[in-house]
């Protein structure tokens, strides 16, 4: 008789969208609070020599708000600029992307492929030096996302961009090279290959199952609960199955919608809410970890992306990636996710 194991030291959870086999590593697991006491790098930069202190010196505004509400147009660089705003949108002063009259695609020895890295790239800067968006209010939360939303559907058309991505970088840690708050919004003429495997496995199964992957993994997180860290009426806040890293949290229509750019006003509303529950718990329970989150919603390239569901992805800096999981493509979490979720619900 074969004697059962009352545990095996580690799980391999499927990503049901990217098709990625995840490791949660619960031989090596943490207990949630070991998170908290890890140390954290801090960044000293001083708002006399931060440059978004100093909004002037920078390139001219694409969109000002103030309190909320968006500062009329016209206006021509910084000449009316409002001493009382509250956020601002500029052009990165080192864009990773750039707009060009043509992509010039070119092949280097009828092998390799290149092209101009023709888009868009932007900065949206809060105006406080300190207090990031674990920390701000549900109003303040949601004008940032409405800075997002204005400047994606002011770009959508233009030509080359087909994605647009839109991402926070909180801590040095998670690759934030200026202390001051901000997010990025860059434009591009190609899809990324984790969006478009995203995309290509939820049409595969919109087809076979006639219902969208994510509204089915909503449906079962919901009735399940356990790795539900928030809800509201329009959104959930969870802790993925197959989480790549400790403390991911997911933030979901519960609507099945595709396009983010159309988000409403009351949605805008409950969107914050959940974000501002999903950043706090984790700022609580953490100790103010570095962290990133981006979007991922339907393409700008004028086809038809009904079947996909936009989201929202926190991810903390819980641990940082080394050779098992850069060879093999397989990432490795030390804690699972419902114990997770069971933590910062508690926060």
């Amino acid at each position: 008789m074969v004697k059962k194991d009352k545990k095996f030291p580690s799980e391999l959870r499927l990503d049901l969208i990217s098709k990625d086999w995840v490791i949660i590593a619960t031989g090596r697991s943490k207990k949630p609070e070991t998170f908290k006491k890890e140390k954290r790098v801090v960044q000293k930069e001083s708002k006399e020599d931060c440059p978004f202190c100093n909004i002037g010196t920078q390139g001219d505004p694409t969109l000002i708000f103030v309190n909320g509400k968006r500062f009329p147009f016209p206006f021509k660089g910084w000449k009316n600029f409002p001493k009382d705003w509250s956020l601002v949108v500029i052009p990165n002063k080192y864009p990773a992307f750039s707009p060009y009259s043509k992509l010039d695609k070119k092949t280097e020895g009828g092998l390799y492929q290149k092209m101009n890295a023709v888009g868009f790239h932007e900065v949206v800067v809060t105006r406080d030096h300190k207090r990031h968006m674990a920390q701000f209010s549900m109003r303040e939360i949601k004008e940032v996302f409405s800075a997002y939303q204005t400047r994606f559907l002011e770009l959508k058309d233009k030509r080359f961009v087909n994605h647009i991505s839109i991402f926070h970088n909180h801590g040095q840690e998670a690759g934030a090279s200026i202390a001051h708050p901000h997010s990025q919004i860059i434009t591009t003429p190609l899809i990324d290959s984790d969006l478009q495997t995203a995309l290509n496995n939820s049409k595969m199964y919109s087809k076979k199952e006639n219902k969208c992957i994510y509204c089915k993994m909503n449906e079962w997180e919901k009735k399940s609960g356990e790795r539900v860290v928030f809800e509201n009426k329009d959104f959930l806040a969870l802790c993925p199955f197959a989480s790549k890293k400790a403390f991911e949290v997911i933030v979901s229509p519960k609507e099945h919608l595709a396009y983010f750019e159309n988000i409403t006003e009351e949605k805008k509303e409950t969107l914050a809410e959940a974000f501002k529950e999903a950043l706090g718990r984790l700022y609580k329970g953490l100790d103010n970890p570095a962290y990133n989150f981006y979007l991922h919603t339907a393409p700008t390239d004028g086809k038809n992306h009904d079947y996909y569901h936009w989201h929202w992805t926190i991810l903390p800096a819980t641990s940082t990636s080394a050779g098992f999981e850069m060879g093999s493509q397989m990432e490795i979490s030390t804690i699972e996710p419902e114990k997770a979720a069971e933590y910062l619900r508690k926060q």
